[in-house]
């Protein structure tokens, strides 16, 4: 099974949790997806991960995808 990590920011709630695990569950492979708000980290576990699609998800949640380039 393959695992994606993302960095997300503007999480500050358990709606937003509640928000990107709805949308990240629908993208294909997904098997289980971990929010941790204070880490504002998203754990993504699966097969055959997309990961233009999974950041797509979370930004279609509301949320953006720290580019880690910029830290």
């Amino acid at each position: 099974m393959a695992q994606k990590q993302y960095t997300v920011t503007g999480m500050s709630c358990e709606h937003c949790v509640a928000s990107i695990k709805e949308e990240v569950s629908e993208v294909p492979g997904v098997h289980k997806v971990e929010v941790d708000l204070a880490a504002k980290a998203v754990t993504v576990r699966g097969t055959d991960l997309d990961d233009e699609r999974l950041r797509a998800a979370i930004v279609e949640a509301g949320y953006r995808v720290a580019d880690p380039l910029a830290a």
